[in-house]
């Protein structure tokens, strides 16, 4: 498949205060993998040096073999990198369907409405909600619009934070399997941080544990809900 993403020695926090310590991570194309750990370890650290919300104190990010690690948000996505942010990040003002007109104008596509149709096909939710606003939507309505909003530009690489935290089981079950779908259907590439053992099983993303700013661990999702000792190492469980 190709490697799409390197991450080389990341060393980066907040202030005086690091976060990551020496941090290495590879990711191919097409590659899902699911970023496990106890709060405080570093896995939102990650994804936002990954998406550069804060800058590296040391380290180099490679995607598709160029570095990145000087290049602005903006830029980074629009070289294919799409981050749903805990929170969901959405226009709370705005209707569901702006929300996604907002999100396809940013592309500059010019096919965006063929676009936004079929991510309202994809998610039937959404085109009955089409013209509420996005704050009177649910917690887990709110995460799908922020998927939505994310796959419209097209990414490469998926970057997802806690995608299924404080949500109803119907929708996570709902988030974990469009997320493989996508993912087998478009080769979407996939790094997601979670707590949800079972959300990571049902998305079939290989894990990697991390503890005190570091990978120690790789393993399938079956090898670690199956194991309480290395739960209880690793997340706290």
């Amino acid at each position: 498949m190709g490697m799409l993403l390197e991450l080389k020695n990341l060393r980066a926090g907040y202030g005086q205060t690091l976060v990551l310590h020496g941090l290495d991570l590879e990711l191919e194309r097409g590659q899902m993998i699911s970023i496990l750990g106890r709060n405080g370890v570093g896995k939102t650290t990650l994804l936002r040096a990954i998406v550069g919300a804060i800058p590296l104190q040391q380290g180099e990010i490679l995607f598709n073999g160029f570095s990145i690690r000087d290049m602005q948000m903006h830029k980074r996505a629009h070289q294919g990198i799409a981050y749903v942010p805990q929170g969901r990040d959405i226009f709370p003002s705005l209707s569901v369907l702006d929300n996604l007109k907002a999100a396809a104008f940013g592309t500059k596509r010019s096919d965006w409405r063929e676009a936004i149709d079929g991510l309202l096909s994809e998610f039937p939710m959404l085109r009955e909600k089409a013209d509420e606003r996005g704050d009177s939507l649910s917690g887990g309505q709110q995460q799908i619009l922020a998927l939505a909003r994310a796959l419209i530009t097209r990414p490469s690489l998926l970057l997802l934070d806690e995608p299924s935290e404080g949500i109803q089981p119907s929708i996570v079950d709902q988030i974990a399997e469009t997320v493989r779908k996508m993912n087998e259907r478009e080769g979407i590439a996939v790094i997601v941080v979670e707590q949800n053992l079972e959300f990571v099983a049902r998305m079939g993303a290989h894990c990697r544990l991390v503890d005190k700013g570091r990978v120690v661990f790789d393993c399938d999702p079956e090898q670690i809900i199956n194991d309480a000792d290395l739960q209880r190492q690793y997340l706290g469980v």
